[in-house]
């Protein structure tokens, strides 16, 4: 299964973005996104060190509470 991680996009080098998610800051690379207008406090997917869809703060906070659901529920199985 392969999972994309919602960041937040603090600075912006070409195409490298530094990006942040929870307190866990990543480069990242903008190259897969070249075709799309992307400025610093965007959203952006993460995969594997790629950014591969700009989404939505609504997008983003939404998916960050169902993983934190997923993982809270994973914690009590074990």
């Amino acid at each position: 299964m392969c999972l994309a991680v919602p960041m937040q996009i603090t600075k912006i080098d070409g195409f490298n973005a530094h990006c942040v998610a929870k307190g866990i800051e990543r480069d990242v690379s903008l190259f897969l996104l070249q075709d799309e207008i992307i400025k610093i406090g965007d959203y952006l997917l993460i995969h594997v060190g790629y950014a591969i869809q700009k989404i939505s703060a609504e997008e983003a906070f939404s998916t960050w509470e169902l993983l934190d659901q997923l993982f809270a529920e994973d914690e009590l199985s074990a």
